[in-house]
């Protein structure tokens, strides 16, 4: 695909010594979902095969990811059992957690991007602004999943969120990763909603990564207030696009 992440060198100065590319991005998007609970302590990971298939690489990426995942002590392997998620004490069960009422309506996916596009363009303000290079690419791997998902002809709800999380995260504000990681459920309803809009033919999904891309961009080049203007109109624009330009009325 033309303009792709690759051949504008997204991903060429970021990978980690020793690792490949496409191995960070599966090893980045297994440890976002982790992060947010996706995948849960003691949850068995899928296979090789599976994540190979998932991901669109070879068992041998596969592999090299699961290894990075082991060294920081995500996950760990049973002998004939396959790879398992780590109980780590900071997400055990006895800890408060912040949660929201499940959506049940039309009306709350209007409502969840209401509360994201008060949120969510000051995430990529301040991330222009903080951002660390592993924070950067950790934006920029979930892009590349992305990327790989368009050229698939397909939409990822668990790439398109990560990426929304790794921008919060890299505004190294835990209040911001914290309100993310509770709307994740309510997010991944819209996202859905939204991947089956633009999947409709491939300009959509070609269009919509062009935002994220665009919104990269200008996180890398630490253009604030073009990031939080690029992020407001890449949310408005996915909530137009799931009702069609016609809002619901929330008036009381």
């Amino acid at each position: 695909m033309a303009g792709s992440v690759e051949n504008e060198n997204v991903g060429g100065d970021r990978a980690r010594a020793g690792h490949s590319p496409l191995a960070q991005n599966v090893f980045q998007a297994l440890r976002t979902q982790i992060s947010v609970g996706q995948l849960r302590p003691e949850q068995k990971l899928p296979s090789e095969h599976e994540l190979a298939a998932t991901y669109l690489v070879s068992r041998p990426i596969v592999r090299e990811a699961l290894r990075q995942l082991k060294d920081e002590r995500l996950i760990y392997s049973r002998r004939g059992a396959g790879s398992f998620v780590v109980a780590r004490p900071d997400l055990g069960a006895d800890q408060p957690a912040v949660g929201f009422a499940p959506v049940e309506t039309i009306a709350d996916i209007q409502r969840c991007y209401e509360f994201r596009l008060t949120i969510e363009p000051d995430h990529a303000y301040w991330a222009a602004l903080r951002w660390n290079g592993q924070a950067l690419d950790e934006i920029a791997a979930a892009l590349d999943l992305l990327r790989d998902a368009t050229t698939a002809h397909l939409h990822r709800e668990d790439a398109d969120f990560g990426f929304h999380l790794a921008i919060a995260k890299a505004t190294n504000n835990h209040y911001y990763v914290s309100s993310m990681t509770a709307l994740k459920d309510h997010i991944y309803v819209g996202m859905k909603f939204h991947g089956n809009t633009i999947a409709k033919a491939q300009a959509g999904l070609e269009n919509v990564f062009a935002e994220h891309r665009g919104i990269f961009e200008v996180i890398r080049a630490r253009d604030s207030e073009r990031a939080r203007e690029l992020m407001r109109r890449h949310l408005e624009g996915s909530r137009d696009r799931v009702f069609e330009g016609r809002l619901l009325d929330l008036s009381l």
